[in-house]
């Protein structure tokens, strides 16, 4: 095959998978696919708007490609899947800084359970659909370029296999204003373990890549940008065994029989402790949400200047 015939096979592999991903689960709002036919390797870029921050539309997303590669080719033997890879993305000056505060304190002063418990399953079905490797379909991994704080951090690190740029730092401030996130600890606890998990989040520090890495957070550290280099030299080097890695990742979730099940219950105090906050406590959150937002619009300002 010439270079130009092989190009355009590529290509048109590339638009089937991506067009038939977007005609199972519709719109996605707030992420970008990009396939990469020879290594099998789907990236999914999370792009909130308009604050880098995991909103309800980001996570239905996510939600959305996760079943939509768990149904499509589900029925195919693993070698001959099209995606034998999903692997998430950041860009900009943060990977993320958290989950949605607006949304947040809008359904605390209207007392509204059912948006909250629907923003906390979104939660939980992203980090079972990634810990699950979207049903058994994909090994999924994830490479974070920035700064990640607080639940942002759980959707990454609920891969199987979670990498982070060398200049990129973690925390989980949320037991400052009296707090935690919904999936932190169920996640956490499988990959640091329940007391390295339980002093992370009680510290509210936050830690350098190589100190994540050593406390069990995360598999690698790279230089800056070469995280995703990393992602796809691990898909070409292990494309070949693929297919037990993926049993072997499978095996360790269903041996954790009370993982899912976990995530629910986290996310159910998670509702209620939203729920029960005190004004002090709200007060923070739109303190913080005011920084946030501050940041932003100056951050917009410099940029048309």
């Amino acid at each position: 095959m010439s270079v130009a015939a092989s190009i355009a096979f590529k290509q048109s592999v590339s638009s089937d998978v991506l067009d038939a991903i977007y005609g199972w689960a519709g719109p996605l709002p707030q992420v970008e696919l990009e396939f990469e036919a020879e290594l099998k390797l789907l990236w999914l870029t999370i792009r909130p708007e308009p604050k880098p921050i995991f909103t309800l539309q980001l996570l239905d997303s996510v939600v959305a490609v996760q079943k939509a590669i768990g149904h499509l080719w589900a029925d195919l033997r693993p070698h001959d899947r099209p995606v034998r890879f999903l692997a998430f993305r950041g860009r900009g000056g943060v990977f993320t800084l958290g989950g949605d505060l607006d949304f947040y304190l809008e359904c605390i002063a209207t007392g509204d359970r059912s948006r909250l418990m629907d923003y906390a399953e979104a939660s939980v079905q992203g980090a079972i659909g990634n810990a699950s490797g979207c049903y058994g379909s994909v090994i999924t991994l994830s490479t974070i370029h920035a700064k990640a704080l607080g639940g942002g951090i759980d959707a990454p690190r609920s891969c199987h296999i979670m990498i982070a740029e060398r200049q990129a730092s973690f925390c989980y401030p949320e037991i400052r204003f009296n707090h935690f996130p919904i999936t932190a600890v169920p996640v956490l606890s499988r990959k640091l373990g329940p007391m390295a998990a339980e002093a992370l989040l009680l510290s509210g520090d936050e830690i350098s890549a190589e100190e994540f890495r050593a406390r069990g957070g995360l598999e690698a550290v790279v230089e800056a940008n070469q995280g995703e280099d990393w992602i796809r030299n691990y898909c070409q080097t292990n494309l070949e065994s693929a297919a037990a890695r993926l049993a072997i990742y499978g095996m360790t979730y269903e041996a954790n029989r009370h993982y899912e099940q976990d995530l629910r219950d986290s996310a159910a105090r998670w509702v209620q402790a939203m729920l029960n906050m005190r004004p002090t406590e709200i007060s923070k959150l739109q303190r913080i949400s005011q920084r946030s937002e501050e940041r932003r619009v100056g951050k917009e300002c410099r940029s048309r200047w």
